[in-house]
């Protein structure tokens, strides 16, 4: 559930108009409901009540800073990946105890910040990156924590971009070699072994894929103790989808339900690392109309819809040809048209939508892109040397701009002309 809504023929965020927003902060915005991310959270952690538990949000999906101390207030850790998602979570409030470093490639930098943190523990990907946490421990005369990261070679069913479990993939190390790795990490004088993680992929939709990678984790556990290695934490990742289309995910609750059954014998704490489930249906992009326009010669008239927003705000739709649902902000009752709705960036796979049945649009309108929480202004660039859109924050009647719109001259901030 979320909480945009019509009212009265116009689209609200809880209890604020869009339009008013719009007229204030100008187009493209991303817009966020504190009432929806809360109720999302809440959704989903209170699932495994009655387990010992953390759940980690994963940074990637919806990093701003105001977002993050929202969870943080709420109880609720972070899983990074980078130095700068560190730098958030500290700067959100996040306890660096409750904080997982994930990524195939962390630098020496990256490292020795985290220890400096003091986070819980390192998801380790492979021998390399042990040996070099090794040295760099070594260096700072410290001891890190860490889990491996396995990969169960097990299909999630979903997106091939976005798919991390199969043995193919980049991620992780394979569940029959991780042992080795285990042992020789027993023996480093800096390194403490605490858990074990897992990660099999983004938007599933159905809770098996999940299931067969925790008895895969449970097997190899089991032989961990047999070699006298203590595992206090296991990290089921994140990955549990959304709708944006027709898509039935399981519910939070669900997906809890099934994996406490699997857990029922074994004494470890449970870390989750959500990301997608809690923001993605949380925000949306809103944009103006700037120009309709219809193209002749082909089989058929090919209608367009260009608008101020593009593919460099929210990229899902060109990267992985994702569906979002596009709805007008003023609620419309012309008839309908089948319609491309496009970006002024200078690429054809700059869309948000094809051949999508529209009612008839005009310059000035605002439309809404649905289900944008997760991995839209996070994964936004500067391409054509536009500046990143603005993002917003509505509580009940109130709002605030947590993001100010980037200016031109953050476009060239740090550049300069060569004096060679």
């Amino acid at each position: 559930m979320n909480h945009f809504t019509y009212k009265n023929g116009l689209l609200f965020c809880e209890d604020i108009g869009v339009t008013e927003i719009a007229a204030l902060v100008q187009t493209p915005f991303y817009l966020y409901s504190q009432a929806t991310l809360q109720r999302h959270f809440t959704a989903f952690d209170s699932g495994f009540d009655g387990t010992e538990h953390l759940t980690c949000f994963a940074v990637k999906a919806c990093s701003n800073i105001a977002i993050l101390n929202l969870f943080a207030q709420m109880g609720g850790g972070a899983d990074i990946v980078s130095g700068g998602e560190l730098l958030r979570a500290m700067k959100a409030g996040i306890s660096p105890k409750k904080i997982i470093y994930s990524g195939v490639g962390k630098t020496r930098a990256e490292m020795r910040e985290a220890l400096y943190a003091g986070i819980l523990m390192f998801n380790l990907e492979s021998p390399q990156e042990l040996d070099r946490l090794q040295e760099v421990a070594a260096e700072l005369d410290t001891r890190a924590r860490v889990a491996f990261r396995i990969n169960p070679d097990v299909d999630p069913k979903t997106h091939a971009y976005i798919s991390t479990g199969l043995a193919k993939n980049k991620f992780g190390i394979p569940v029959d070699e991780a042992g080795k790795e285990y042992l020789r990490a027993r023996d480093m004088e800096n390194i403490e072994i605490i858990g074990v993680s897992c990660h099999i992929g983004s938007q599933l939709t159905q809770v098996d894929p999940f299931i067969a990678a925790l008895r895969k984790l449970k097997v190899f556990i089991s032989e961990l103790v047999q070699e006298g290695i203590k595992i206090k934490y296991l990290d089921l990742g994140g990955g549990v989808g959304i709708t944006y289309d027709d898509e039935q995910p399981p519910h939070p609750h669900d997906y809890a339900r099934a994996v406490r059954a699997e857990l029922s014998d074994l004494d470890c704490t449970l870390i989750l690392e959500p990301g997608r489930v809690i923001t993605g249906n949380a925000g949306i992009l809103v944009t103006e109309v700037q120009y309709t326009k219809s193209n002749s010669g082909g089989e058929k008239v090919k209608r367009f819809v260009i608008v101020d927003a593009a593919m460099n705000d929210l990229t899902r739709p060109s990267l992985y040809g994702s569906y979002h649902e596009v709805i007008p902000v003023r609620e419309d009752t012309n008839p309908t048209q089948e319609v491309d709705i496009v970006g002024p960036i200078c690429e054809t796979g700059d869309f948000f939508a094809r051949d999508r049945m529209m009612p008839v649009t005009a310059q000035g309108d605002l439309l809404a892109v649905m289900s944008c929480g997760a991995y839209g202004f996070t994964m936004s660039s500067n391409y054509n040397s536009r500046p990143r859109a603005a993002e917003v924050l509505v509580a009940g009647d109130r709002f605030q701009i947590i993001r100010e719109r980037e200016e031109f001259d953050d476009l060239i901030r740090g550049e300069s002309l060569s004096r060679l």
